[in-house]
């Protein structure tokens, strides 16, 4: 063998080494990694919408890792998290169909700006479950809770919470979710079913499920209606009430205040008397649920014994759904429900500012 061949034969090894090299260290790859497309692959993503609601993080995000393990131990759970991002979550479910994931469990930012990605997931042969917000597109299941229900059970609440003082002639401030986000729309329509012809709605505006947005909102109702003619205030979640209840604690008001989520400091204003009603959805069931379909779809199994009704979509779409019961909280029944479910204990909840405010409400 001359020179020449030696050194062609040793270079051919050299570019064969590096390239298998390169391979394995692509099959490694970061905890996000590549799934490829293999047969026996078991991967399901998950996408969640934002990052300022605690509730995706704290709980959403763990449970449904948690549930899909349990039924599938061989699974690989891939996770991203818009940030609020509608365009951000648009590349992300791009990634997911890169990466090759099965299914799809998706919290949609944008539910029906997502639907172009969703046909594009389909397209590959994904099977794509709506999480929590019931995005457009060729889904092929929902899990969810009746959020026009929820939207009745806040406007009860605040009625209950205002007592004599809810007349036609009372002023109410709404502040709504995210106008993208279809259960915003349905809290709204639930809370005004109850509310309408009972207090006046003296002003409705979007706080876009963010706290300073729901805040500059909240002064500009006050400087409108003035502080002394609101009689109570309707915020669709508990994020958003911590927003408001600050705006109202500077003009040294505290009208009756809603909210939604049972976010712990949600819970707490409830024992301080600054938010006078939350709703708590228990987080698990919606989990377990949603995991236990993305399985049955990742092994083309039947999924209708859990998703036991149906949902429309916006587009007119009928998706097989599971939606789940939600529990008005108050500082009464705090010990009821999200203690006695051990959403959070007692230490948890019962910190020195709030210590004499539990004892009170018989949290021990």
């Amino acid at each position: 063998m001359n020179a020449m061949t030696r050194r062609i034969v040793v270079g051919t090894a050299a570019v064969s080494i590096a390239l298998t090299m390169a391979a394995c260290g692509k099959a490694g790859g970061d905890d996000k990694g590549s799934s490829g497309g293999s047969k026996d692959n078991k991967s399901i993503g998950l996408l969640l919408p934002e990052n300022a609601t605690t509730r995706y993080e704290k709980f959403d995000k763990p449970l449904i890792e948690a549930k899909i393990k349990e039924l599938c131990a061989d699974c690989n759970v891939q996770y991203d998290n818009a940030a609020g991002d509608p365009a951000k979550q648009a590349q992300q479910v791009s990634s997911m169909i890169a990466r090759g994931v099965k299914v799809l469990i998706l919290d949609a930012q944008d539910s029906t700006g997502i639907k172009s990605s969703v046909q594009a997931a389909v397209d590959k042969g994904i099977k794509v479950v709506a999480y929590d917000r019931l995005a457009e597109g060729p889904i092929s299941a929902y899990v969810s809770y009746d959020n026009e229900k929820i939207g009745e059970l806040q406007g009860q609440a605040l009625l209950d919470a205002m007592g004599p003082k809810a007349t036609p002639q009372a002023n109410v401030v709404m502040i709504n979710g995210d106008p993208a986000d279809p259960n915003a729309a349905m809290f709204k329509a639930g809370a005004h079913k109850v509310l309408d012809g009972k207090v006046k709605i003296a002003y409705e505006q979007s706080g876009l499920w963010k706290d300073t947005v729901a805040a500059q909102k909240m002064s500009a109702a006050i400087t409108q209606l003035g502080k002394n003619n609101i009689a109570g205030v309707y915020s669709a979640n508990d994020g958003m009430a911590g927003g408001i209840a600050t705006s109202l604690k500077g003009q040294n008001i505290n009208p009756p205040l809603t909210g939604q989520d049972a976010e712990l400091a949600g819970v707490q204003r409830l024992l301080a008397g600054t938010q006078t009603s939350t709703i708590y959805k228990p987080y698990k069931p919606e989990a377990d649920a949603t995991a236990e379909i993305a399985v049955d779809l990742l092994n083309g199994k039947d999924f209708k014994s859990v998703a036991d009704t149906t949902a429309k979509q916006l587009g007119g779409g009928v998706i097989p759904s599971k939606l789940l019961p939600a529990f008005s909280v108050t500082k009464a029944n705090i010990k009821d429900t999200v203690v006695k479910d051990g959403l959070y204990t007692k230490d948890q909840i019962c910190t020195a500012d709030f210590a004499s405010a539990c004892a009170a409400a018989g949290i021990s």
